[in-house]
Order: C-alpha cells, then sequence, then structure tokens
C-alpha cells in the first residue's frame, strides 16, 4: 500500500511582509543591529534599541527630557557647526551587533540620507538621565560607548528639576570627567569644540504671575 505523502500544517502565526512590530511575536534567534533596522518600522515614538541580542523598546520620558532634548542639541548644534562637526537627537547608532538610540550624538560627518550610522562616526554621545532609566544613563550606556572608543560623553542630570551637565573624556578605556555645571551657572566646554550654556535656559518654566500679568496690561 503507498504511503500517503506528510503535508506539514501551516504556521499559524503570519510573518509580516514589511517592517512591522508583529515580528517580536515569532523571531526567537538573537536579534543584531541589521535584523532591527531590517524588520521592524520606523517609529517616532519609543526607543528600539538591540543589545546582547535583546530588543529594548523604552516608551518616550517626561516633559522635562523633552525640552532639554529639543533644545541642548539646537544649541550643540550651531557650536559644533564652527569645527566641522554634526549634532543630531536620537539617531540609531550601530555598535557590532548593538543597536544604541543615544539623546545626543555629536558626528564626525553629516548623517544625512541615511538611516543608521557606525558608532565610530560618533565623536561625543549624550544621555538625559530619566528617572525611570538611571542606571542605564549613568553606569550602563557610558561604559558601553566607552567600550566603543567614543572620545567624550555627555550627561545631562533633571534631578528635583535642578539641571546639571556634566562632561567626560575617555582615558584609560573609562570616562574622567572634565567640566560641570549645575543650574544658575554656566558649564562650558573647550573641546571636543567651543560650548558654553546655563543648564537652567534648557527646561521650560512659565513666566511669574506678576510678570504674566505686567505683560498684559
Amino acid at each position: 500500500m503507498a504511503q500517503a505523502a506528510f503535508t506539514p500544517e501551516p504556521d499559524p502565526t503570519p510573518q509580516p511582509t514589511e517592517p512591522s512590530f508583529d515580528v517580536l511575536r515569532w523571531h526567537d534567534e538573537p536579534w543584531t543591529a541589521q535584523l532591527a533596522l531590517d524588520l521592524l518600522p520606523e517609529t517616532n515614538g519609543p526607543k528600539v534599541e538591540v543589545l546582547s541580542g535583546s530588543v529594548i523598546v523604552t516608551p518616550h520620558a517626561g516633559i522635562d527630557h523633552q525640552s532639554v532634548e529639543r533644545e541642548l542639541p539646537y544649541l550643540l548644534h550651531r557650536a559644533a557647526r564652527r569645527a566641522g562637526l554634526w549634532v543630531y537627537p536620537e539617531i540609531n547608532l550601530v555598535s557590532g551587533k548593538d543597536l544604541f538610540i543615544p539623546d545626543i550624538a555629536v558626528l564626525r560627518s553629516s548623517g544625512g540620507g541615511r538611516s543608521a550610522v557606525d558608532i565610530g562616526q560618533a565623536v561625543l554621545l549624550g544621555e538625559i538621565v530619566s528617572p525611570g532609566n538611571r542606571r542605564k544613563d549613568v553606569i550602563d550606556r557610558p561604559c558601553e560607548y566607552a567600550a566603543a572608543g567614543v572620545p567624550f560623553f555627555l550627561r545631562v542630570d533633571l534631578r528635583n528639576r535642578v539641571p546639571t551637565i556634566a562632561l567626560f573624556e575617555l582615558a584609560d578605556g573609562e570616562y574622567r570627567p572634565l567640566s560641570a555645571a549645575a543650574a544658575g551657572t554656566v558649564f562650558t566646554m573647550t573641546t571636543p569644540f567651543d560650548f558654553a550654556v546655563d543648564p537652567a535656559d534648557l527646561l521650560d518654566e512659565e513666566a511669574p504671575a506678576e510678570e504674566s500679568a505686567a505683560g498684559e496690561g
């Protein structure tokens, strides 16, 4: 008697034919930066990063974080262009198999026309510390950026709504402090380019009631 041919049962999970977050349900192999760029959709919402084979999705931080991320890259970019450098907020940065999205990236060349750049293009990377991701922004990311050889790291801390800025330089495989300042004073750096700002100017604040009333009069 002839044996009936074996027909495999269809996979009940349809696989996306274009970039989609549905791929996170069926892709069970370690992730890489390139896989994420190829298979996951572009988003203006949560950050989608890859670290040690896993996809990490992070929602937007609070409004203070967004205020600093609006103001600081703009101010930095104006100063950096005079030194032939380029500044971007939240770009895709490929480091081997990992994919990072730093809050601020200073690059040696323009990222125009590209969806991602290699971390070797980064002169400085910056993180704005979020309360829910404090360990990542203060400890983990600086270690990862240092291991990749990024020359400078910038940290903005918004604890108690008193912003502080600190600049670190890579030396012997780890970041050493160069300069720092809190709100009400002037943060100044001379490398990798000249820049100065009062950290207090980075947060949105409403005018005092008496000033608002005077403006309406």
